[in-house]
């Protein structure tokens, strides 16, 4: 058997199973799930090949359950009752799939078991970062943003990060779920590894990952270009994505910045003349603060509204 092992065994019908769908379901894992039906099941797996996490049901004993070997141990509990053997951890397991992922993460980090032991190296050439950016206002760039995400999504890894202000929870995004806030939090934590992170705190909108916008606005208007710049450079050297797509508000600070991280901008516009003119305005700007490159790479997207 090839690749990191992780085997779940549990009493309860259906659950095993469940759970094992949903990591299989997360393309940036990258060990070999299995599902066993009893301990002995387990101790057979055992003596073929090391297991590196072992997730077992509460209600085996803990006598029965210390018998077993594995680089890491989890307890599935339904109570804080449950007895745990010295090496072992409890886990909560009616919360759900993602919250677990995490405790699991965040376990196997503080014993520097993460790393390549989850994310799968599958880049084959550098990130496209790609910014969707506009001065003019009600253009569609948040649903051309989501679009160009699932078309590229067809093909590669891709990750949308909604950067507006006031992204709309609730519209085109679910009212729960982790938000850009989140990530930006954890790309500030020394001995974090966010590629990791991400496993836990993205959603799927077809084949495109995502992260909510974030709720309050204070959370992103003033963060510094240097933070923006740190998270944005995690992502593209730990994660499995090979295209990042910036939806930017144009209120953030040192925006003109942040767009030059960029390795391509789409500017979604109208045709109208008061659209041309904020384009024009906003062009001569750049060229007066120095961001002729910036404006080089802008590609303007005549949208119909």
């Amino acid at each position: 058997m090839s690749g990191r092992s992780l085997v779940i065994c549990d009493q309860e019908e259906g659950y095993a199973a469940a759970f094992a769908v949903f990591l299989t379901r997360k393309k940036e894992l990258a060990f070999q799930v299995q599902v066993c039906d009893s301990l002995s099941q387990v101790t057979s797996v055992l003596e073929e090949h090391p297991i590196d996490i072992l997730l077992l049901g509460g209600s085996y004993p803990a006598g029965e359950r210390g018998k077993l070997k594995a680089g890491s141990i989890f307890v599935l509990t339904e109570s804080c009752n449950v007895k745990t053997n010295p090496k072992e951890m409890a886990v909560y397991k009616y919360q759900s799939g993602e919250a677990i992922l995490a405790e699991i993460i965040s376990s196997c980090s503080r014993e520097d078991e993460a790393g390549d032991l989850y994310i799968r190296s599958v880049k084959t050439r550098k990130a496209r970062v790609i910014g969707i950016f506009s001065p003019v206002h009600r253009s569609g760039k948040t649903s051309y943003g989501l679009k160009l995400g699932q078309e590229l999504a067809a093909s590669a890894n891709v990750l949308y990060l909604n950067m507006e202000l006031y992204g709309g929870i609730g519209g085109y995004f679910p009212e729960e779920g982790h938000t850009l806030a989140d990530a930006l939090y954890y790309s500030r934590q020394e001995n974090k590894n966010l590629g990791l992170i991400l496993t836990t705190l993205v959603k799927h909108m077809g084949a495109l990952d995502y992260l909510l916008p974030v709720r309050v606005s204070e959370d992103i208007k003033s963060v510094p270009l240097e933070e923006w710049t740190g998270m944005i450079l995690q992502i593209v050297e730990q994660s499995i994505y090979e295209v990042l797509i910036l939806d930017i508000d144009e209120g953030l600070k040192d925006v003109y910045g942040l767009l030059r991280l960029c390795t391509e901008i789409c500017v979604p516009t109208a045709k109208d003349p008061e659209a041309k003119a904020k384009l024009l305005q906003m062009e001569g700007e750049m060229h007066l603060l120095g961001f002729d490159d910036v404006r080089k790479k802008m590609k303007k997207k005549e949208l119909l509204i």
